[in-house]
């Protein structure tokens, strides 16, 4: 049996190099001192038949039902876990469709690896469900077992800036009571013996992480969820989704048709992994995601390796899980290799393993365990896995169809994530949302245009791909699929020295760098598949000095950006938001109920509100602006009758927005109108207390307080160009929006910049934005405000017209929660220390954790660091509406020093008499 270092040496004396974009199929590897040829997964036990031609001219195990009220396609981790949860909730009428037999796409080969720690607080409680169903659940339900070995998890620091990372990852570990040890590299070789520490600078031990069995666990699954009524269909494969149009013209699900027969039902579940895309194609779905071989090696047996935990080395980019007494080795490649034609026959099988990609993994194993060197390998496991373009799931309904949800593209953590995201799918179905904020995860975060874009895909699914080991640092941005929506002023920013980041497609100014130009270059691939990596180039350099959790050296000049706007103004392009219009009949009865606050204004009133869901959290916040009827159709306004609204909607979740009101009125049957006139229009946001005198010279409109009073918008032209002035501050000082046509854009910025010149007008960036508006406590839609937060835990019940007799979505929720108290608030927190922070790091009170920061910032106006977070009373009661001021030590961000609660920033009288614009 050849040794790990016998198939290194072999690979460079016998095989000419391979380019990894070709030869993925089947074939021989090189025999002798080369590598095993032995293509086996570890288990003692999978799903999969005896050779037997005659299994799938059987048919389907049992007969297909004529109707069901869910079918899921698939039956994999993600497939099997849905059903279990359905069932748990009670649905009845359940089918799971398998075209060949359990687990056999994906899931039966996995690694089964569970690490409880990720840098985000839904994917710890994910994470921590899965772990309660697969080490608890399921054998007392069933009496199975599902293969869980819970022999820790040891996580590797070869650098500080990763150490400073685990740091983080414990921080917000004891939020949520997982144990977690920073242990010294002589403490970790305490742990672990084999293990070589002479370049760590630490590690991130977790006791309690482990495995699961994939077929153990699949098992259990469906003899749970068949036990309470589910039904599981093997050997039938789906061929087709019939879809109906309703009378409202909505496509909805009818029916799911496979060889055998079909299955009439209101919902379809897409579990069906790297096959995903083309059951999406049958309902005419797009399904961003792409096929890549993924491949881990199993060594012969290790004296002294028992019981040892698994181990990520992020750094060298693989991980070592426990196999008994062995290690299965594997890990996250530059140049992975796409499996291009899918194959609708692939089951329970494998690749062959391509040693010219793998090396790079044997090569850091072996660094990191040294006896590796000298141990045989006794089988190699390479097989198919979904990666998606932000290496997140894809979960939730599908824009495109209702009744069509999407449970897929897992990028190799299915198993991993299968309880909770199964859990979560199921309550969607049921209750039309989950329990959790699981934007992330939600198909609609993706803009429609994006999904069923080809090289945006591959490129981002790429880069994601060979990055899921690197340090997640705060302020990182994509260098694939970038360029793909830009505004009407990127070519001018950009020749300003305008450095960009990238929101689900869009360009949007970052900040403003006086090195010159930063021009975002194509993607290379990280110099893979023949492509020639980039160097050094200017963007690249500037990205690179993020790379760090200290403050970065352009600090200075976001600072500059904000300041300059808190003490005379700053321009900023916002023309990325999402516009649209709502129009039409019943217009004013679904803003009524689709907006948390009274837009039931006059024409030329604008309002900041929310909208909710059924159980009161918080779904979006915008500016809605009551808009006057008329005949004549413009890019700033459609021709309508009756109520109209213009909508403004941040971009990173204009879709998510597009997709819940449309949602609304198709389930209240409202007639009316959704326009979408993102593309069409730009944004100018003007800021500051000299925005007033700068905009005098440009729009031919009275700008005075009587004239023209806070939120209020008119339509006015600007150096000549007709646009819609708002009167509106995302930074508590006196401003204004101007939305124009988009060839308005490009003269109207331009005139603004000369008008302001004298008056120290400068441009600024979305980094100026976050650091301005924490200082003024205004919140962001999926960081201190999420699906999950009603508006009133969030500080927002001014947003909500309770007072009223108008009914609202969310309102009886809102109504309970008064009612009951609210068990948890959103405070604010300053840092004594100039340190940064950035979120996640756990809140203290007394000795006990108390809640965690959802956002952080550097506020330069106080020459401070701010903090937003929820607290909640660990007994379970409700959280008093002012809490007294935390003691010192309350909120200790690894490496700070302690923080204290700060006072109202309302009363700090930030940006003189306008100081409080925005903010009701």
């Amino acid at each position: 049996m050849a040794s790990l270092s016998r198939a290194l040496r072999g690979i460079a004396a016998t095989r000419p190099r391979q380019s990894p974009a070709r030869g993925w199929g089947l074939r021989p590897l090189v025999s002798g001192p080369g590598p095993t040829s032995e293509k086996s997964v570890p288990y003692q036990r999978t799903l999969k038949e005896a050779e037997d031609a005659s299994a799938a001219a059987q048919g389907p195990s049992q007969p297909l039902p004529g109707t069901a009220s869910v079918v899921v396609i698939g039956g994999g981790s993600l497939g099997c876990q849905t059903l279990y949860h359905l069932a748990k909730l009670g649905v009845s009428g359940a089918v799971l469709l398998e075209r060949e037999r359990l687990t056999s796409g994906t899931t039966w080969h996995t690694a089964g690896l569970l690490w409880q720690l990720r840098p985000s607080d839904v994917e710890v409680e994910l994470l921590a469900h899965t772990r309660q169903v697969v080490s608890c659940e399921l054998e007392e339900e069933t009496g199975l077992h599902t293969g869980w070995i819970q022999n820790g998890g040891l996580f590797i620091a070869s650098s500080q800036q990763r150490l400073d990372e685990y740091k983080r990852l414990m921080s917000l570990g004891r939020v949520y009571g997982i144990e977690s040890h920073v242990l010294s590299p002589g403490e970790t070789k305490a742990l672990y013996p084999l293990m070589n520490v002479e370049d760590l600078y630490g590690t991130l031990y977790v006791p309690h992480d482990g495995t699961m069995d994939p077929a153990g666990t699949c098992t259990s699954l469906a003899r749970a969820a068949t036990a309470r009524g589910a039904q599981i269909i093997e050997n039938c494969p789906v061929t087709g989704i019939r879809v109906r149009t309703d009378d409202f013209g909505v496509r909805r699900v009818a029916a799911v048709e496979t060889e055998h027969g079909s299955i009439r039902t209101p919902c379809v579940v897409n579990c069906a992994g790297v096959w995903a895309r083309a059951v999406g194609r049958m309902a005419g779905v797009n399904v961003p995601l792409v096929a890549m071989h993924h491949a881990y090696v199993v060594t012969e047996r290790i004296e002294g390796i028992q019981n040892m935990p698994n181990v990520r080395d992020h750094d060298a980019s693989v991980y070592l899980r426990l196999q008994g007494d062995a290690l299965s080795v594997g890990g996250y490649e530059t140049n992975p290799i796409f499996w291009e034609e899918v194959s609708d026959e692939f089951a329970f099988g494998l690749f062959d393993l391509d040693w010219d990609v793998f090396t790079q993994h044997i090569e850091g194993a072996i660094n990191r365990v040294p006896v590796l060197e000298k141990t045989g390998i006794k089988s190699t496991v390479c097989g198919p896995e979904s990666f998606t373009p932000d290496h997140k799931p894809l979960m939730g309904e599908a824009p495109e169809l209702r009744g069509f949800f999407l449970g897929c593209g897992f990028n190799s953590a299915g198993m991993m994530l299968g309880g909770g995201c199964g859990q979560q799918l199921a309550y969607w179905i049921v209750h039309g949302r989950p329990e959790k904020d699981m934007h992330s995860y939600d198909i609609r975060r993706f803009q429609r245009s994006l999904t069923d874009h080809g090289r945006w895909i591959r490129e981002r699914s790429h880069e994601a791909y060979a990055k899921n080991y690197s340090v997640v640092f705060p302020h990182d941005e994509p260098l694939a699929g970038r360029n793909m929506r830009t505004g009407p002023l990127h070519e001018e920013l950009r020749a300003r020295g305008c450095v960009f980041q990238e929101r689900h497609g869009w360009e949007r100014p970052g900040w403003f760098s006086a090195q010159g130009p930063a021009p975002v270059l194509p993607y290379d691939y990280c110099g893979a598949y023949g492509h020639r990596a980039r160097e050094d180039y200017t963007y690249g350099r500037l990205l690179g000095q993020e790379y760090t959790f200290s403050f970065p050296p352009h600090h200075d000049v976001i600072k500059k950006e904000c300041l300059a706007c808190r003490g005379a103004a700053a321009v900023f392009d916002m023309s990325y938001f999402g516009k649209f219009f709502l129009v039409g009949p019943d217009a004013r009865k679904a803003a009524d109920w689709l907006f948390s606050a009274d837009v039931s204004r006059p024409p030329g009133s604008t309002v900041y509100t929310c909208m909710l869901n059924h159980r009161g959290g918080t779904e979006s916040d915008l500016t809605v602006s009551r808009l006057a009827p008329g005949p004549q159709a413009s890019p700033l306004a459609p021709a309508f009758e009756g109520d109209g609204y213009y909508l403004a909607v941040g971009g990173a979740a204009a879709q998510h927005n597009w997709s819940h009101i449309r949602t609304v009125l198709q389930d209240r049957k409202f007639r009316c109108q959704l326009i979408d006139s993102s593309e069409d229009l730009g944004l100018i946001s003007v800021q500051g207390p000299a925005s007033r005198a700068i905009l005098q010279e440009l729009l031919e409109a009275d700008l005075s307080d009587d004239a023209f009073p806070f939120s209020t918008h008119k339509l006015v032209r600007a150096a000549g160009h007709l646009v819609r002035a708002v009167r509106l501050s995302f930074v508590g000082e006196l401003g204004w929006e101007l939305h124009a046509p988009r060839p308005s854009c490009l003269p109207v910025y331009q005139a603004l910049m000369t008008a302001g010149a004298k008056h120290g007008l400068v441009n600024a960036g979305y980094r100026a934005i976050d650091s301005l508006s924490i200082e003024k406590g205004y919140r962001h839609w999926h960081a201190d405000l999420r699906a999950d937060d009603s508006p009133l835990e969030a500080g927002l019940a001014f947003t909500c017209k309770l007072k009223s007799s108008v009914p609202f979505l969310g309102r009886e929720a809102l109504e309970k929660q008064r009612a009951e108290g609210l068990r948890r608030r959103l405070v604010g927190f300053t840092v004594d220390e100039k340190v940064p922070m950035f979120g996640l790091e756990a809140i203290w009170r007394n000795g006990q954790v108390v809640g965690h920061v959802r956002r952080a910032d550097f506020g330069f106006t106080i020459n401070k660091t701010l903090a937003y977070g929820y607290i909640r009373d660990p007994s379970g009661g409700p959280v008093s509406p002012r809490a007294p001021a935390l003691p010192r030590g309350a909120l200790v961000p690894p490496g700070a020093l302690p923080h204290t609660l700060p006072p109202s920033l309302g009363g700090l009288g930030l940006g003189g008499p306008e100081a409080n614009e925005g903010t009701d």
